[in-house]
């Protein structure tokens, strides 16, 4: 458990440019510091992205890559080729990359994950959690609801808070700067909303689960440590490039962008949210979704499937 006097002493260090207060607080921690990143605000920093081999992960990786993060540690499970690929687009901008494997749903690899991440570089700014289960495509993609449900749990939000846990223990005792380090996770616009059928249900409860969490770690690792939410809508990835009529309009005429998302619109905002001179955002959750259209109407006699 942190203690008050190290809280206290955190919150002198990170609003040390604002005006000076009488205070009572005891002087800060004699840790070094290092030195502040430039007015990039990226230089010089690493960052971890889970579930980096595709998708959205794919695209948070390569983005903070091309914004000048210069150390990217890139996460994967399964797929390696994926992975490499990420790093490979990553080194073309000139950033450094390294990957890491790992199953959420086993506590020895979430262990190891953290630890690889924190023994190859001293100090780690940026951490997304982007990692989650595929239920809706490959091997899961057939099975039953209370096995996605399963997958799901074990994944999302049962793994990732293990990890999250264990990395904030590392973020507080790494060397300090005048800028906090930052979490992102990712959410989901309907989480907090609602939404039918079997993929709200599954979808809805894990993901109100690890927004529920982020804002949580927020107030509790505040102001050390920022933790931000980006809850992307419809976004186009593998799913949503094989998807009926049915939700190819659902998904567009639920923005009122009138489009899909795309992998890039979730990267930006993450970029947003974990940015260093952003120091003051924190506890928050930004959604990529386009404007939720309040007036969609469902077609009538429309499959789902």
């Amino acid at each position: 458990m942190i203690r008050e006097s190290a809280r206290a002493s955190s919150a002198h260090r990170f609003t040390e440019n604002e005006p000076a207060v009488t205070t009572s607080s005891p002087p800060p921690q004699s840790r070094p510091t290092h030195p502040s990143p430039s007015m990039n605000g990226w230089t010089s920093t690493t960052a971890v992205v889970t579930g980096a081999s595709s998708g959205i992960g794919q695209q948070i990786a390569i983005s903070l890559a091309s914004a000048g993060v210069s150390q990217v540690l890139v996460h994967y499970h399964k797929n390696r080729s994926g992975a490499e690929n990420t790093a490979q687009r990553i080194r073309d901008f000139g950033a450094g990359a390294a990957l890491v494997q790992g199953d959420l749903a086993c506590s020895a690899d979430v262990s190891r994950i953290a630890a690889e991440a924190f023994d190859r570089h001293v100090t780690i700014e940026t951490w997304v959690h982007n990692a989650g289960a595929d239920v809706l495509t490959g091997e899961f993609g057939q099975r039953e609801f209370d096995e996605k449900l399963e997958r799901l749990w074990q994944v999302d939000v049962r793994g990732t808070i293990e990890l999250a846990r264990n990395v904030a223990r590392r973020m507080i005792s790494q060397p300090l700067t005048n800028r906090p380090p930052s979490m992102v996770f990712i959410g989901w616009d309907q989480a907090s909303r609602g939404m039918e059928g079997d993929a709200g249900q599954m979808f809805g409860t894990v993901k109100a689960a690890v927004m529920a969490f982020a804002a949580s770690l927020a107030q509790t690792h505040a102001p050390m440590i920022r933790v931000n939410t980006v809850a992307p809508g419809w976004i186009r990835t593998a799913w949503g490039e094989s998807s009926s009529d049915y939700w190819n309009h659902r998904a567009k005429s639920q923005s009122l962008m009138n489009r899909w998302g795309r992998p890039e619109d979730v990267a930006e905002a993450v970029l947003y949210a974990a940015h260093p001179n952003h120091a003051f955002v924190t506890g928050q959750t930004l959604e990529v979704n386009g404007g939720w259209n309040r007036t969609f109407v469902q077609p009538p006699q429309v499959s789902e499937s």
